[in-house]
């Protein structure tokens, strides 16, 4: 308020007891200000300019009385004593009524304890349904689902004037530790909105689909702490739990006392009735448990229920007791379960019964019958319309959608696939909720973003850009999800669907594990489409997904072209076909030959061995290759280098045409059969660019489309800043553009591929020069597509194209709608390539989606800082471990059966000798064989080993027939086609049974009585000869055979009380060849079958068993007999030799039950060394990552990222903010303050050696920047020798050079001190594009950097970070 002439501010600040003010001076007006009452009225009066100050002018107009008692000191004392410093107690609040509390307690010990029920583990809940899926139901539907979570019946007849009534489901109830903000339930309390779409390395990923919290609690949860047993322990003093999950160490409390209790058997009955009544126990458990109880094999259960009596004998007799109330309940409950389980398979089909008791089908591939003539009938109310009528598989997979099932896609190229994707899409907008679509690279990104944005609310998320995040449709790149997943970003709550493109993309081997990783993070509430060309293995791959998630992937998809395609040779001006209808046409390859043969023969007679001198052989780098030529007609050279050749090798046409004017005449051929566009696929982006600037006199655009082309580059790149706009290469492609020719390649500016994208989609570029991107990326089909050559560079080296990346690219061919059909143009520069590289390249079949799944640091650190995942969880569910964890239940049930008769066999073995020694034999045998492994081969393939084997040669041999060494002696030796050895040997086992057919050949082979009388044979008694046959054909003189063998191998047979067989021996099959020899007949013994001559021979090897009781007879001297010259095998020779003279020093040696003892002993060693691998095959150390997993470890242990016990540490926490570039690498960095001592755009120069992945020539470096370098580059030696160290296959300097590319350093420095970037292109060999792309993941870069700073809790190293970032959007 003013007052005065002058304007002068009156003060309004009185005292409390003062009500009017008067203002007077010189030259003012005076007045007077007062308030009036408690309300506090402002009032003004203007007093007399001429009046003089008095005392009664001072007293105010009014004096109220006090309002309170006024205080003195003594006063407020006694006031702050009565009220704080006073106990007292409130007779009403503070009685013993209200305060007290009593305990009921059984002073004698009898008493029930009650147990409080736990929160129950399931629960009934409706399920609600969408209004769109509750209308047009009029037929009568019962649908009896049953699985662990849901059991649902609807047998009412619904209409659209019914009122709806919701089905009801079991449900797990969530637990209340499950909304903690450290949790994985999706229901957790959310997170800050800055984390809102990236997440933040502090959140806990959302547990995936398919995952089972039960099977990873053992991590955390001691032993015996989910079914209270250590509760028991506890009582009858047991240890106590002292040590908490998740710490190292815990309190000492001592032992605790046993607790004695008095509770009666009977109140303890009760208890446990009155809990089972209560429902504590899990309804889906007691289902679960009568279900595989039920299907138990017979075997098996009686032998659990003998084990189990023979267990619980005493308890037995103690519940028999017990009033039969439990055993009437327990059959109860059991009749209920089979009644459900009849019901539930009565319901089934045939199919789906067998399915059942083979186990879960994941993966359905049934075409829906009469899905084209019922589809809207099926689909009533589409989320979107489309203008032309959709194919089969199209409206399969749309109706797979509406019923919120996963389809997996697969056709040819431009068959129609996007539009799967669309209709998730506006499924998605319809339900309020989120899609993703990922794609394995950017181009495909932007160029669904600028399709899709016509029609939904999209944004996008790559490496380069970020528009509109908060988009119900998001377009991301793979490694953009698995980020999202892995920090456990909110978004992900939101996703409905998610849209995996090209998913045969999975076998790029450096980034197809991102997609595995990705699909096993998913949650369960998120569904997937998986679009793929197509692959032999798609059932397969489905049936992976499916059995990770738990859920049914729906497989659909066509092998039909929309537009054939036709394949033809160019060479020479002319087409010629060699495929269509995919069909192939060797007629075509041979026309073509024809032609190349009239070109290259010369026609000056004597000339033609030389036609293909100087030719290249081969198919060269970017089908310009070389190498020595082949003579003839055989000397093929597709690709092969042109130039400069002699004109002896051009048939006389002098130097061969240059590939510029190859190329304008192919344009000028496809122009004048209207061929026009033209993709051309160059495997090369300098061949790209070198193609398109050899073209500079073709003009292929009309005035119209000129004008079309000019504004449409004005209007685009008039978003280049000043000098930006007159780059090179900006003002290269631009002229290529009005010419209708183009180039596409990632070498390219993003703005100048995005402009090529789009007039190539308008139709305005004739000819278009591109890498093989072009054909993954954009979906702009063209009516021709041609094939510079046919080999790539795959990242390591030179190698031919797959039939299904030729298939990919030759997909590009065909419009649809506008032709009939698409031309596939293989170009031949030199030569006609070969007619089965050609057929293999054509109708080959495409390439197997095969795991490229391998671990990463970043990978274990994210899931070792989780506690209810593992890594092993991970590694079990990639793709590589599908068909072993697909085989477990098999396993499992194998070592049940082998245990179980393991168990049988663990008998002791009686041994008439005494005390049996069977296993010591049994190991001297095994380490024998084990030598003879190494030695036999060496010694049998000896020029003295095979002399030394002649008829009678005493042997010690060990075949399947014959298991233990035995000796015996050789009766043929091998000679011409017979490459094996004849031996009788001795066998003290049982004889087989031989078949009857056998046995009649073996007895048919002995000549009849009459023929062996006219042959000069005699007929002996039996009392002559001491044998157990009634007669016995002999000889008086030996004969020469005839070389009929008339035995059947193996021949078993018995003289003087001894078992023998005769059998055909390999060489491997010999454990040593003795000095001794006995005198055999082999005439006799193989042709004659004569048991005289049998009886004889083995009467032999008896006595000679008897000659050397307790050994072998002697064998061949290594050196003096064999004439061994390698001391090593000669060695191991005389080592398996004395093994063998232990072994025939042992008792079981001879005994007549060696043999069977043998056999039992190897059986059960046999099983044991089966049971033992079917439990490493079951556990996690056989998983293939294993070895690798451990290793990794060891090293993320010594650089100090995780402790002993797998705990994640402060570097750990760093590491896994680093996703640009090598965590390792950028965590030691920081941690060694290497980019202290530099200035913002030496950092960031520095930096983008951790992005840049190219090869470019070496930059000048600033001093401080080169010792910078030198820092970063030893730390990167000095990780790769760590995990050498620890045997991954890692070299130290090869890791730092793929690691650490400096080739940009110079660059980058330069653009951050705002040199302009039309200069500073000039320092480097490296391509525009490349080099915008690395600037722009440098700011993701500096951002990692920035967070992890935070995380180490440096204040002074986040605000320079901080400062980093805002000077790099600055510049």
């Amino acid at each position: 308020m003013s007052g005065g002439v002058q304007g002068r501010s009156v003060s309004a600040s009185p005292p409390i007891s003062q009500l009017g003010i008067e203002t007077r001076r010189g030259g003012e007006l005076p007045f007077k200000v007062g308030w009036t009452g408690y309300s506090g009225h402002l009032w003004v009066e203007p007093t007399s300019s001429c009046c003089e100050k008095s005392s009664l002018s001072e007293l105010p107009d009014l004096i109220l009385p006090p309002a309170f008692p006024p205080e003195t000191p003594d006063s407020i004392r006694r006031r702050i004593e009565n009220e704080y410093l006073s106990p007292s107690l409130d007779d009403e609040l503070d009685s013993a009524s209200n305060c007290g509390k009593s305990w009921d307690f059984d002073w004698y010990g009898e008493g029930i304890r009650r147990l409080d029920p736990s929160q129950p583990q399931v629960a009934v809940v409706p399920v609600y349904e969408p209004p769109f899926r509750r209308a047009n139901r009029k037929e009568t539907k019962r649908n009896v689902l049953l699985d662990r979570t849901q059991l649902r019946e609807t047998t009412q007849e619904e209409s659209p004037k019914d009122p709806w009534i919701p089905g009801y489901e079991q449900v797990e109830v969530i637990q209340s530790a499950e909304g903690a903000h450290n949790s994985s339930s999706v229901l957790r309390k959310p997170g800050p909105p800055d984390h809102f779409v990236k997440g933040s390395s502090g959140n806990q990923p959302f547990l995936p689909g398919g995952f089972d919290l039960s099977q990873t609690s053992e991590r955390y949860v001691p032993e015996g702490a989910l079914n209270g047993e250590w509760v028991a322990e506890i009582l009858q003093g047991g240890p106590l739990q002292t040590v908490p999950p998740g710490f190292k160490r815990g309190l000492d409390l001592g032992t605790p006392e046993p607790f004695s209790h008095g509770f009666r058997e009977e109140a303890r009955a009760v208890d446990v009735s009155s809990i089972q009544d209560a429902g504590s126990v899990p309804f889906n458990d007691l289902f679960r448990k009568a279900w595989e109880e039920s299907e138990v094999p017979e075997e098996t259960y009686e032998a659990s229920s003998f084990s189990i009596s023979v267990a619980h004998e005493d308890e037995q007799e103690e519940k028999s007791a017990e009033p039969p109330g439990g055993q009437e309940q327990d059959q109860v409950l059991e009749n209920i379960f089979s009644d459900i389980k009849e019901e539930i398979l009565s319901s089934l089909q045939p199919e789906e019964k067998r399915d059942a008791k083979k186990g879960e089908v994941w993966a359905v591939m049934e075409t829906i019958p009469g899905i084209a003539e019922k589809f809207s009938e099926l689909v009533p109310d589409m989320a979107m319309t489309f203008p032309f009528e959709l194919d089969a598989f199209q409206k399969e997979a749309v109706y797979h959608l509406e019923r919120n099932e996963s389809v997996f896609v697969a056709a040819h190229t431009s068959a129609g696939k996007t539009v799967v994707a669309e209709y998730a899409f506006a499924l998605a907008t319809k339900h309020c909720t989120r899609a993703v679509y990922t794609s394995p690279i950017k181009t495909i990104s932007n160029q669904k973003f600028r399709d899709f944005s016509d029609k939904f609310d999209v944004g996008i998320l790559t490496g380069d850009v970020s528009l509109r995040p908060e988009a119900s449709c998001l377009i991301m790149t793979t490694e953009i999800l698995r980020s999202m997943l892995y920090k456990g970003a909110d978004i992900v709550r939101d996703i409905e669907w998610v849209i995996f493109d090209e998913v045969h993309y999975v076998n790029d081997v450096e980034r197809g594990v991102v997609w595995e990783e990705v699909i096993i993070m998913l949650p369960e509430h998120v569904n997937m489409v998986l679009l793929s060309a197509t692959v032999p293995n798609t059932f397969e791959f489905a049936d992976w997904i499916g059995r990770t998630k738990k859920k049914k992937i729906f497989v659909t998809g066509t092998m039909r072209r929309p537009v054939p395609l036709e394949h033809c040779l160019y060479y020479s001006g002319e087409l010629y076909k060699i495929c269509s209808m995919e069909t192939f046409l060797p007629l075509g390859v041979k026309e073509a030959r024809d032609a190349h043969h009239v070109k290259t023969v010369p026609k000056v007679s004597g000339g033609g061995g030389g036609a293909a001198q100087g030719r290249g052989a081969g198919y060269g780098a970017h089908g310009r290759g070389g190498g020595a030529g082949r003579s003839g007609h055989g000397g093929k050279s597709f690709g092969g280098k042109v130039g400069n050749q002699s004109g002896s090798g051009r048939g006389g046409n002098g130097a061969w045409r240059s590939e510029t004017s190859q190329w304008y005449s192919f344009v000028n051929y496809l122009l004048k059969k209207a061929l026009l566009p033209v993709v051309v696929f160059c495997f090369s982006k300098a061949r790209c660019d070198q193609s398109a600037d050899s073209l500079t006199a073709i003009d292929l655009t009309t005035g119209s489309e000129k004008s079309q082309i000019k504004i449409f580059c004005d209007t685009a790149f008039s978003r280049l800043k000043g000098s930006d706009r007159r780059l090179p290469q900006v003002v290269r492609v631009e002229d290529l553009l009005r010419r209708g020719i183009g180039v596409h390649h990632a070498g390219l500016l993003p703005i100048v591929k995005e402009v090529v994208e789009m007039l190539f989609c308008r139709g305005v570029i004739k000819v278009l020069f591109s890498t093989e991107t072009f054909a993954m990326g954009v979906n702009a089909p063209a009516r021709t597509v041609a094939f510079h050559s046919f080999r790539k560079h795959d990242g390591k080296s030179f190698r031919q194209l797959l039939p299904g990346e030729y298939t990919q690219m030759a997909g590009r061919a065909g419009r649809r709608g506008l032709d009939k059909v698409g031309t596939v143009v293989v170009m031949c520069w030199d030569d006609i390539p070969e007619e089965g590289d050609l057929r293999r390249l054509l109708t080959g079949k495409p390439t197997k989606l095969e795991s490229q799944f391998r671990l990463t640091y970043s990978m274990i650190l994210n899931l070792l800082r989780v506690e209810e995942l593992k890594v092993e969880d991970m590694l079990k569910r990639s793709f590589a471990e599908f068909h072993a964890q697909r085989a477990l239940p098999e396993q499992q049930q194998q070592l049940l059966e082998r245990e179980g008769a393991l168990s049988k066999m663990n008998a002791t073995i009686d041994c008439i000798l005494g005390e049996p020694t069977i296993e010591e034999y049994y190991a001297l045998a095994i380490e024998a064989e084990r030598l003879g492994e190494a030695v036999q081969e060496t010694v049998m393939q000896s020029r003295a080993a095979q002399q030394a084997l002649t008829p009678g040669r005493v042997v010690i041999v060990k075949t399947p027939q014959v298991p233990v060494p035995s000796m015996g002696v050789v009766v043929r030796s091998p000679a011409g086609s017979n490459k094996a050895t004849v031996v009788l040997a001795l066998h003290r086992g049982a004889v087989p049974i031989i078949p009857p057919s056998s046995a009649s050949n073996s007895t048919g082979s002995a000549l009849s009585t009459k023929k062996l009388a006219e042959e000069g044979y005699f007929i002996s008694r039996k009392e002559n000869r001491g044998l157990d046959d009634e007669y016995s054909v002999s000889t008086g003189s030996s004969r020469k055979g005839s070389g009929t063998v008339r035995v059947t191998f193996p021949h078993y047979g018995t003289a003087a009380g001894v078992g023998y067989v005769v059998l055909e021996v390999e060489n491997k099959n010999f454990v040593s060849i003795s000095k001794a020899k006995i005198k055999v007949d082999p005439v006799r013994l193989l042709e004659d079958v004569n048991v005289t001559a049998y009886s004889a021979a083995i009467q032999q090897l008896l006595l000679l068993e008897q000659e050397h009781k307790d050994e072998d007879p002697p064998t061949l001297d290594p050196l003096k007999d064999l004439k061994l010259n390698d001391l090593e095998i000669v060695e191991k020779y005389r080592t398996r030799s004395v093994l063998l003279s232990k072994m025939a020093q042992n008792k079981c040696h001879r005994c007549p039950k060696l043999q069977e003892h043998y056999v039992t002993v190897k059986n059960q060693h046999l099983l044991q060394e089966r049971v033992k691998q079917l439990k490493f095959e079951l556990s996690d150390a056989a998983l293939q990552q294993m070895p690798d997993f451990q290793q990794r470890i060891e090293v993320l242990q010594e650089v100090g990222c995780i402790d002993a016990d797998l705990v994640v540490q402060l570097k750990g926490r760093v590491a896994c903010e680093i996703n640009s570039g090598d965590e390792l690498i950028a965590t030691e960095c920081l941690f060694d303050n290497q980019l202290d001592d530099l200035d913002p755009a030496e950092t960031v120069a520095l930096l983008s050696a951790l992005v840049f992945q190219q090869d470019a020539s070496e930059p000048l470096l600033s001093p401080q920047l080169a010792a910078a370098k030198e820092r970063l580059y030893a730390t990167a030696v000095r990780l790769g020798e760590i995990q050498a160290h620890h045997g991954l296959p890692v070299n130290a300097v090869d890791f730092a050079r793929a690691t650490l590319r400096f080739g940009l350093v110079e660059v980058v420095y330069e653009w951050a001190k705002g040199t302009p970037f039309a200069d500073i292109c000039e320092l480097t060999d490296v391509p525009e594009g490349s080099i915008v792309r690395t600037i722009v993941r440098l700011d993701e870069t500096c951002r990692e950097f920035k967070n992890a700073a935070r995380i180490m809790g440096t204040p002074r190293c986040l605000k320079r970070w901080k400062r980093h970032l805002r000077q790099l959007k600055e510049t």
